[in-house]
């Protein structure tokens, strides 16, 4: 395992949080379960029928112990979840509530808003948009972001930058085409996932085939706007551009095409792209030519923390998508 995910499980088992697991009757995610309580990262919540999941876990040969469980079908457990649901929120009724529970993932995403939970963890076999409508129904966006996002980690061999070999990455995989206040707000929330999962001070370059105007383009001024946006709602976040890739990381580039005092040219340690087709394509060049290791992508913007896992990920990656969910979450309880 690499050592950026070993320091996330380090830090996660420091404050084990409660994840809400969706997907209870799944082989993989089960084995992930017991993996969670191994490593001592929080206690695994399989929400869902607890008599199938119990099959299951008999079925895939899963120590179950430290498992806990949300049973839909438990009439007792559902009153009690509706029942605290709506002494803090008031956005459903009992007769939708009780509709919703009957589904594991929008269950899920209802005991992290009534904060039954700390986190949910979902994907290996829903597909990403199942998860983000979910988070969307029901946990609703932070306060300020426009659309959900997502941001990535790279860790590029023969890459020196500010954090040595490592740049995050937004976004990637979720918003295809953002405006100015959509871009904005994936760039404040990269910020905040930086601070919060990495402990960096964050310098967010917005990235554009222009620098400082050397090109026109009406796509440039969604750009420009949203760097203008995040000066004026978030003045405690770095934020600058438009850049070209190498004026946001290259110190001599940027001393060049610069004609102004930039906290981030040069030096940026985060890099939101404009659309999801710059994002996809630069991750994976990065990836393919670059040799480099990418962790995530860790889903952002939401108002409680969600995690998205590849359909295709290995337990280690998994795990690792826990734990990272995990220290946000308890910076989240924290704050």
């Amino acid at each position: 395992m690499a050592d950026f995910m070993k320091s996330m499980i380090e830090r996660a088992a420091k404050t084990p949080c409660r994840i809400a697991l969706p997907e209870a009757v799944s082989e993989p995610v089960l084995k992930l379960a017991e993996a969670v309580v191994a490593a001592g990262v929080g206690t695994p919540v399989l929400v869902g029928s607890k008599e199938a999941g119990l099959a299951a876990i008999e079925r895939a040969r899963v120590d179950a112990t430290g498992f806990d469980y949300f049973d839909i079908d438990d009439e007792a457990a559902t009153d009690e979840l509706s029942e605290r649901y709506r002494s803090l929120h008031d956005d459903f009724s009992p007769k939708a509530l009780a509709r919703r529970m009957r589904d594991p993932l929008l269950c899920a995403m209802l005991l992290v808003k009534a904060q039954v939970v700390d986190a949910v963890a979902a994907g290996k076999e829903l597909s990403t948009g199942e998860v983000v409508a979910a988070a969307m129904q029901i946990v609703g966006l932070a306060p300020g972001v426009r659309c959900p996002s997502s941001l990535g980690i790279a860790d590029v061999p023969g890459f020196q930058g500010p954090e040595g070999s490592m740049l995050a990455l937004a976004d990637c995989a979720i918003t295809a085409q953002p405006d100015a206040e959509e871009l904005a707000g994936i760039a404040a929330a990269s910020a905040d996932t930086v601070r919060t999962l990495l402990g960096w001070e964050p310098r967010v370059a917005m990235l554009s085939f222009s620098t400082c105007g050397s090109a026109e383009h009406e796509t440039i001024e969604v750009v420009r706007e949203a760097v203008r946006l995040v000066s004026e709602r978030r003045p405690d976040v770095a934020c600058d551009g438009e850049f070209q890739l190498d004026t946001a990381i290259v110190a001599r580039v940027a001393e060049r095409k610069v004609p102004r005092e930039s906290a981030v040219a040069g030096r940026a340690n985060v890099l939101v792209f404009p659309n999801l087709h710059a994002g996809n394509i630069g991750v994976k060049l990065i990836q393919i030519f670059g040799h480099a290791n990418a962790y995530g992508p860790v889903l952002q913007g939401f108002a409680a923390p969600v995690c998205d896992f590849s359909r295709s990920a290995p337990l280690e990656e998994m795990l690792g998508n826990v734990a990272m969910l995990a220290v946000r979450a308890a910076a989240k309880k924290e704050a």
